[in-house]
């Protein structure tokens, strides 16, 4: 009757073979192996996947790997004709002991669950462990960027015990340096991955005491094309731009001062665009520093034309005064008459001062009839003496600012570039 009633009653379950083999229920798994004996070591080996994602705003960086924890409990060994391991799902994972490992610096990690929950424990009859993960995990990385775009960054993501110190666990590359290995399809849009390496350390804390702690340490260099194609080669050639200025005659006054403006506007658009995609540091950067004196000389050439302006106007003003006559009217060259109605003359010519604000077509109707056929016979031979003498006209006609301009400018520019190239790279 005993035995008719145990096989009713349905809320009796048979344990499992394994469980009935590796004698879960006889053993205590909220302590660690060898409770008050020396610390319990536990060796580790990493696989890293993939390196998803490196974010410069954030200061961190995203990692996919496969971590693996090596460790002997015999508690769960068992009797084997065969020498063969157990291999179990997370599901044992709840009821037996394993080691607290967490990530310092984390700001975000999971374990993968598709299909199911990625996690794997082997047992082998011996008592030793395997117990393997697959996580992806967000880590600070503390970057420095005072040599950015040029740069090559540092991190490192680190393993440490969150329970037990090094009296109760003793944390351990399991192969050395060889515990540490990529995938070799690794590859970053932005970073070339110069190496990996794996070391170890203690860590303190105040309240809690000594904590042994790995390291996965890797270089990333950063590839320089895309930022010369994006920020450089826009600014060179901006510079280069702002140039054409010291060639275009001084009295061209609306195709200096745009130009100027526009080489100055492109070159704030350059810098900001570079600024956004950046944290907010309190220091100088490579590129920062590449950018604003390219920006430097872009708008001393503004500055150098505002400068050639000025000088002209003043001596000009001075020529019309020796120049003057009795009669009110002054002979004045080309370039000074170009000064006052917008035109070119490729002759000496009087002109009414006071008709000069009407415009050029106004000032010959309000001649005289007597001069009327003078100024139009003067006007037939500088429209056709034209096309040969505007080179003329412009280059005895340049201010000695613009000639030394187009020396020193491009000089000083080519010696930049050199020191710094030579100091980033």
């Amino acid at each position: 009757r005993e035995i008719k009633m145990r096989k009713l009653d349905s809320t009796k379950a048979r344990p499992l073979k394994s469980e009935q083999l590796l004698r879960i229920e006889d053993h205590d798994f909220a302590l660690r192996p060898g409770f008050g004996g020396s610390p319990i070591p536990v060796g580790i080996d990493v696989q890293v996947e993939s390196i998803d994602s490196i974010s410069e705003v954030d200061m961190d960086f995203t990692m996919t790997l496969y971590l693996r924890h090596y460790w002997k409990d015999e508690r769960l060994s068992f009797p084997s004709t065969k020498n063969k391991s157990m291999t179990f799902d997370g599901r044992l994972i709840k009821k037996i002991w394993v080691p607290d490992v967490f990530f310092v610096h984390s700001k975000r990690s999971f374990i993968h669950d598709t299909t199911v929950e990625n996690v794997m424990l082997r047992v082998y009859p011996d008592g030793n462990v395997l117990f393997s993960l697959r996580i992806t995990v967000s880590a600070m990385c503390f970057m420095d960027f005072s040599r950015f775009p040029l740069d090559t960054q540092n991190c490192s993501l680190e393993l440490e015990s969150y329970a037990y110190n090094e009296d109760d666990l003793m944390l351990y590359w399991k192969h050395g340096n060889e515990s540490l290995s990529t995938d070799e399809h690794i590859s970053l849009s932005q970073f070339f991955i110069e190496e990996f390496s794996a070391s170890s350390g203690l860590a303190f804390y105040s309240s809690t005491g000594w904590y042994n702690r790995l390291f996965i340490n890797f270089a990333l260099r950063r590839h320089i094309f895309f930022f010369v194609l994006q920020s450089y080669f826009p600014a060179m050639l901006m510079v280069m731009l702002s140039w054409v200025s010291f060639w275009i005659d001084r009295r061209a006054v609306p195709a200096r001062v745009s130009l100027g403006i526009t080489t100055v506007l492109t070159m704030s658009t350059i810098i900001t665009g570079v600024s956004a995609s950046m944290p907010q540091v309190s220091y100088i950067k490579a590129v920062d520093v590449y950018l604003w004196i390219s920006f430097l000389f872009v708008f001393l050439s503004v500055i150098e034309y505002a400068a050639v302006n000025y000088l002209t106007t003043i001596e000009e003003r001075k020529q019309l005064k020796k120049r003057g006559k009795a009669s009110g009217m002054y002979s004045i060259d080309a370039v000074q008459a170009m000064a006052f109605d917008g035109c070119y003359h490729d002759t000496d010519a009087d002109v009414d001062l006071t008709a000069f604000s009407v415009g050029c077509e106004e000032n010959a109707t309000r001649a005289g009839a007597a001069s009327i056929p003078n100024l139009g016979a003067a006007r037939i031979k500088r429209k056709r003496s034209l096309k040969g003498n505007v080179g003329r006209i412009i280059l005895q006609n340049n201010h000695v600012i613009d000639t030394y301009s187009r020396i020193i400018f491009p000089s000083v520019y080519i010696v930049f570039n050199f020191f710094y190239w030579g100091l980033y790279i």
